[in-house]
């Protein structure tokens, strides 16, 4: 494992929180997709300047890259070596995403780019809940795309298996 996605089911699977654990257990550098995506404000970036900015960020030898952007998620996939995919139950991510706006509250969120305040509506939790299931059908294919091509998939599925899975790495 010297080049890892990290992505997950959905918002609130727990992608950024491992990937902070798992780039200090490895000593890896921890990209986050929405500090590349997001000037300060919430403005969004080109999609040439977040290509430009994730090609940028896989320069070294070894790198953790956090997030989803299903969009431009061949960018990163054709220089990983290793997915690790993150499958909780919606009622948790749900949970968590409620949970993360209340902490972090008027603030910014530390894998989040500048002046970009924790937010949450309903069109954002509506998202999460109806596409949820299309989701999960679509990180299986990728699974199984990444293991055709002789990759390593990790896919965890519990809180369980994600900590034991981070206490295994030395």
């Amino acid at each position: 494992m010297k080049r890892i996605l990290v992505m997950g089911v959905s918002a609130g699977a727990g992608k950024s929180t491992f990937a902070r654990e798992l780039g200090v257990k490895l000593n890896y550098p921890v990209t986050y997709l929405d500090s590349l995506f997001f000037e300060s404000g919430w403005i969004e970036v080109s999609d040439e300047v977040f290509q430009q900015r994730q090609v940028d960020a896989m320069a070294s030898s070894s790198w953790i890259m956090e997030g989803n952007y299903s969009k431009s998620a061949s960018v990163r996939e054709e220089r990983a070596d290793t997915l690790i995919y993150l499958e909780l139950p919606l009622y948790l991510c749900l949970y968590r995403v409620l949970k993360r706006r209340i902490r972090y509250h008027r603030q910014t969120r530390p894998e989040l780019g500048e002046a970009c305040p924790e937010k949450l509506d309903w069109k954002f939790l509506k998202y999460i809940v109806t596409t949820y299931k299309r989701r999960r059908v679509d990180m299986r294919k990728r699974i199984k795309r990444f293991l055709i091509e002789g990759k390593k998939v990790v896919h965890l599925q519990s809180r369980r298996e994600i900590q034991e899975f981070i206490s295994q790495i030395e």
